[in-house]
């Protein structure tokens, strides 16, 4: 009799097990289903607490309180995304899993039944074994249920999705620094490490209105040295060789109307830089695929410019800060404080005097954009600032007094890896800030004297120099620390520029050398015999430096001096080229060029 029973009680128990898989099915059904229609009827994008607080903090951009309850109810919405989306994952597959031992289950009490005879005398009605038709519904609407559930887990999991693109796509456009602080999962994803430098300038990759994409950055030179300020260019196909007198590869020139040191900043098919004497200062635009001059601006009547014609150095002029760009407008500064915005028509959105220059050279520090705002270092004799203004209206953003003295190099934009990050250099320090906010992140005593070479950075490393200085290799970080030293060869004028490898210094009388990038060993020096002023670049693993006789010597990255090419423009040149579209611009001292295969 405990035989005949044996295989009953097994059955029982795969029932009870069935049973209990079915009813956890059926909740995990009804938790996806309500989880899906409460999803549909919220809005995160119209959140109430959030509106306030945007309001608020639009009206009073420098509480530092609404921004932090900004960021901190955006990584509650961040936290609560990631948990939801792990439990429609958890869900779905416990909801499958439970499925499967249901049927398993039946199909093991099925094959007891086809094989164990049956019991003698009247059969009892059991739940399992009776009832085919209604056994047939239920299970029929079982499947419905549960496929209607996995569809609605799916639907959830991509409008999780897009809900957050869209969350994180509408924070940015409300406010800059507000999505500086709400970025960060995002710019730390699309942190990019290339054979050469890391330059995430904009820390997106959705179109918008307030600032460029990633890949339009990369894919213009909209400031001096191209993306970031740091002498690297990601595209490719730009020719090694030309010459200027037989017209190879020279696809066009055009005059330039006023003289400046600055050099060209290109937007598609836009070419932008200025000129100025001592009564005229002027912005021009010139068309990229024919170089015509399509218009030009008289910058003059602004308000707060004073009358007086400001002292300048022959090297530095009325005109040398190169411009920048955001592909929405175009940002000039002179040597008299005038800045301009201008749209791509030539017509001006706003404009401001920045105060008349104290500075015994001129001014010549370039501009530089971070999303929608536009960096002016701005170092006078007293004072030294770095200043933040909104690219559409010139409100200024943020400004952060500088304990160093007067410098006219430029600053530099980087992405770490970790976090985006401005770097000045000015006797005595390098120094680190944040780009939404001004707030200073590390610094590090490493320089002396007038500083006018920018900062070069590769891999974690940031380098600075100047002549009757020193060159420094600084390691950065919240406790930055010295690599390695040298004061062997020195610059005055140009930038260095490195790779994860290696640092290329040109000197101004002409020498280049070549460091190791970590440990300062020095692979090979070489003498142009010429002067240089032009800041080299790094462009598909060749270096280009252009020298002051418009001469453009092309050589290998690599720990060997290999030259590819040297090409003579025709006349001499003082002005880094930009590299964009597979040409490249140089700014002549009388000529504009367009150099392309």
């Amino acid at each position: 009799m405990k035989e005949s029973k044996s295989p009953e009680k097994v059955n029982r128990l795969l029932q009870s097990i069935a049973l209990a898989a079915a009813l956890l099915a059926f909740v995990l059904c009804i938790l996806i289903t309500l989880n899906y229609v409460q999803m549909k009827r919220s809005d995160p994008l119209n959140s109430p607490a959030m509106k306030v607080m945007i309001e608020r903090f639009r009206n009073n951009p420098e509480d530092q309180q609404i921004r932090t309850e900004i960021r901190e109810l955006d990584l509650l919405a961040r936290k609560a995304f990631f948990t939801n989306k792990w439990q429609i994952r958890t869900g779905a597959y416990l909801l499958l899993f439970s499925v499967l031992i249901v049927v398993i289950c039946l199909q093991f009490i099925s094959l007891s039944e086809r094989k164990l005879p049956g019991l003698p005398g009247p059969r009892q009605d059991h739940f399992w074994d009776a009832r085919k038709i209604n056994r047939k519904w239920v299970a029929w609407s079982g499947i419905v249920l549960v496929c209607f559930s996995l569809f609605f887990a799916f639907l959830t999991h991509n409008e999780l999705g897009n809900t957050m693109q869209q969350l994180t796509v509408a924070g940015r456009q409300s406010d800059t620094s507000q999505a500086d602080g709400t970025a960060d999962l995002d710019s730390n994803a699309m942190a990019q490490d290339t054979s050469t430098a890391s330059t995430d300038i904009s820390g997106s990759t959705a179109s918008m209105d307030g600032f460029p994409t990633q890949d339009e950055v990369n894919n213009n030179s909209a400031t001096f040295r191209g993306p970031g300020g740091n002498g690297i260019v990601f595209q490719q196909g730009f020719p090694t060789s030309w010459d200027g007198r037989n017209g190879k590869n020279i696809k066009w020139k055009t005059e330039i109307a006023l003289p400046g040191y600055n050099s060209p900043v290109v937007w598609n098919d836009k070419i932008f830089l200025s000129g100025a004497s001592d009564k005229k200062r002027e912005v021009f635009c010139f068309d990229m695929v024919s170089g015509k001059l399509l218009w030009r601006f008289v910058v003059e009547k602004i308000p707060g410019s004073s009358t007086a014609v400001p002292k300048t150095h022959r090297e530095t002029g009325f005109a040398a800060p190169t411009l920048a760009t955001d592909g929405r407008r175009v940002y000039a500064i002179f040597a008299n404080g005038d800045l301009v915005a201008l749209d791509f028509s030539g017509k001006q959105v706003w404009a401001k005097n920045m105060g008349f220059p104290k500075n015994h050279y001129g001014h010549s520090s370039s501009l530089i954009m971070y999303h929608d705002m536009l960096m002016v270092q701005y170092d006078q004799t007293g004072s030294t600032n770095i200043i933040a203004l909104d690219g559409k209206s010139g409100d200024q953003r943020w400004k952060t007094s500088r304990e160093v003295k007067i410098s006219w190099s430029s600053p530099i934009l980087v992405n770490t890896g970790k976090q985006m990050e401005l770097m000045l250099v000015a006797e005595p320090f390098v120094i680190s800030y944040d780009p939404a906010t001004g707030k200073e992140r590390w610094r590090f005593d490493c320089i002396s004297g007038e500083v006018g070479p920018s900062l070069a950075y590769a891999d974690g490393v940031v380098f600075s120099v100047n002549e009757y200085s020193k060159l420094a290799a600084v390691k950065i970080g919240t406790s930055p620390s010295l690599l390695w030293e040298s004061d062997e060869y020195l610059s005055d004028i140009p930038s260095p520029v490195a790779t994860a490898k290696y640092l290329f210094l040109p000197t101004s009388y002409g020498m280049m050398v070549c460091y190791d990038a970590k440990t300062g060993k020095k692979y090979w020096e070489h003498d142009f015999s010429t002067p240089t002023y032009a800041s080299p670049m790094i462009v598909s693993g060749n270096v280009y430096q252009l020298d002051k006789k418009g001469v453009m010597h092309v050589f290998k990255a690599d720990k060997t001096y290999t030259s590819v090419s040297e090409s003579a423009l025709g006349e001499g040149s003082v002005c880094t080229p930009a590299f964009a579209a597979g040409k490249i611009i140089i700014r002549g001292d009388k000529y504009l060029y367009c150099i392309a295969k």
